[in-house]
């Protein structure tokens, strides 16, 4: 007959050891808080945008606006194109294509520059003429989300405004490259909707609105980590005597 596990085993935690652990255990707990706070962050920030994509669209608004309440906020604007200066942002793909996504200046009937990300376009169609059909002319009524120009990702490569190569959006260098003043253009631009435009391009509807949402999963994996930390632990400190007694022979055998 098996003894009991328990049998004979004495608990007496190392100070040294039980102090480390103790470090770890509250860091890992902590990172699990975190990463659960990151979390509800997360969720509100989706259903934000979600509210404001699927709400009825409303006029670009004029000077002094809340800008923070603008974001991913479904618009709609009213002017007409000027084909004549679009700028290009490089690295984009569809469907595992490369191209390029097409910002158009859009101006407004109150004077101001509206820039419009149009869509997507395929390398071969960077030229205007091959995509004639789609410069849209005259008076025109334009259907996407708001944006506000994001901080520079420092993966992205830098601007190219000479060779008209944009890899983000920066606002403020694209007024220069239209030699526009700063209060002329929007402080925020619009990501032009699924509407198909004349000839096919560019494919507008890309804006990205999904969030990744990994937290809770994260969370989990820094709270598995404390619990398995904690246990290895306890079963390192509940020996029996004779395991105890000979760890500490083998101990003084290393310090003589």
């Amino acid at each position: 007959m098996s003894e009991p596990f328990h049998a004979g085993r004495v608990f007496r935690p190392k100070p040294g050891a039980t102090t480390a652990a103790g470090i770890v255990f509250v860091i890992l707990i902590g990172l699990g808080v975190w990463q659960l706070q990151r979390l509800t962050w997360k969720e509100n920030l989706i259903a934000e945008r979600h509210d404001r994509s699927t709400a009825e669209a409303i006029e670009v608004p004029g000077p002094g606006a809340d800008l923070g309440e603008l974001d991913f906020r479904h618009a709609k604007a009213t002017g007409r194109f000027d084909h004549g200066h679009e700028m290009f942002l490089a690295a984009r793909s569809l469907n595992g294509n490369p191209g390029y996504h097409v910002v158009t200046p859009f101006k407004l009937a109150d004077g101001r520059t509206l820039l419009i990300d149009r869509g997507w376009i395929p390398l071969e169609r960077k030229d205007a003429a091959k995509r004639a059909e789609g410069q849209v002319e005259g008076e025109v009524t334009i259907d996407g989300l708001l944006r506000l120009q994001r901080a520079k990702n420092w993966l992205e490569p830098d601007n190219q405004p000479r060779d008209n190569l944009w890899f983000w959006v920066d606002l403020p260098a694209m007024a220069a490259y239209l030699k526009l003043g700063p209060d002329q253009v929007t402080p925020f631009y619009l990501e032009a909707g699924k509407a198909p435009n004349p000839g096919g391009f560019p494919i507008g509807g890309q804006s990205r609105t999904e969030l990744p949402n990994d937290h809770l999963q994260y969370a989990l994996t820094w709270f598995s980590f404390a619990v398995t930390l904690a246990v290895i632990w306890f079963l390192y400190h509940w020996k029996k005597p004779e395991q105890k007694a000979a760890a500490k022979t083998a101990a003084a055998g290393r310090r003589s």
